[in-house]
């Protein structure tokens, strides 16, 4: 599943890519992957004549800010174009499998495409999604955000918040009494951390996944703290990680996986002390952990 900072790579990349270009139209070969408006014309229509300002992210979601498309008069030579007011938000969670991906449209259609938005007979960008977990929706301007797509509302802040503090994450977890790292996958504890990550920076703090949160001291917290946003930071300047199927907007896999400390390394040596690497199942799902390095 993508994590943070592979869908912060893909935002950087739509916003180097599809900014200020006119919204023409778009085709929707799945409908369920149209979370709202629940009419799928509806949602196609809400989009077209947009044009997307700049993309955000908040844990996992991706948003777009959408204004409306204005073409102004240039004495006959090719006119700028100019967003207006708000056109609301076009708001997209990758899941499990999803990919956004920036391409002609003669390219050839991938058989797990779902959702087509064009722009111009120029560009498209186009959702591929093979578990089909995949979500979109467009909010209208006048609609708060986080009373469409809900799951905005359950977030607790980004890592590089700061508000992301010692202080803040030794409250989420005083008094929580389940592993650590079962903890760390809670998206309301941290926003945007996920399997590959959560492991990476247990390894880097030295903590073990099984360590119940409640057994944690702070100074066994402030380096945790300090772990997560070096793992992110260094996975982001990687392009993300691809051990399945991750690419960025422009089709390319991440490097992070080839560098990782122990994720999806069970049975290799560990990159510092050289001890076997061990995986064991945590509320089912895998955590990668070095049994000297982590105690």
């Amino acid at each position: 599943m993508p994590e943070l900072p592979e869908v912060e790579t893909v935002r950087r990349g739509l916003n180097q890519l599809t900014l200020n270009w006119q919204i023409t139209g778009g085709d929707v070969l799945l409908n369920r992957t149209i979370a709202y408006p629940f009419s799928v014309d509806e949602f196609v229509n809400a989009i077209a004549g947009k044009a997307i300002v700049n993309w955000q992210r908040r844990g996992k979601y991706l948003l777009a800010e959408l204004s409306e498309f204005k073409i102004q008069d240039s004495l006959g030579k090719n006119p700028p174009s100019t967003p207006a007011p708000s056109g609301g938000w076009l708001g997209v969670h990758l899941r499990m499998t999803g990919q956004l991906l920036w391409l002609k449209p003669d390219e050839p259609l991938h058989k797990h495409t779902r959702v087509r938005i064009f722009f111009g007979d120029q560009q498209e960008l186009r959702f591929v999604d093979q578990r089909t977990f995949g979500q979109m929706w467009w909010v209208p301007p006048s609609v708060p955000v986080e009373s469409v797509i809900t799951g905005l509302g359950k977030l607790a802040v980004d890592p590089f918040s700061p508000e992301f503090t010692v202080e803040y994450l030794a409250d989420k977890l005083h008094n929580r009494r389940r592993p650590i790292k079962t903890a760390l996958l809670d998206q309301s504890v941290v926003a945007g951390l996920g399997n590959i990550y959560a492991d990476e920076a247990l390894f880097k703090s030295g903590i073990l996944p099984e360590t119940l949160c409640t057994d944690l001291q702070l100074e066994q917290i402030e380096p945790l703290r300090t772990a997560i946003i070096q793992v992110l930071e260094n996975s982001i300047a990687a392009g993300g990680t691809t051990f399945s199927n991750f690419l960025n907007v422009q089709g390319v896999n991440g490097n992070y996986g080839g560098v990782a400390w122990v994720y999806n390394r069970a049975g290799e040596p560990c990159r510092v002390c050289g001890e076997v690497i061990q995986r064991i199942k945590l509320a089912g799902r895998s955590s990668h952990f070095c049994p000297q390095c982590q105690h």
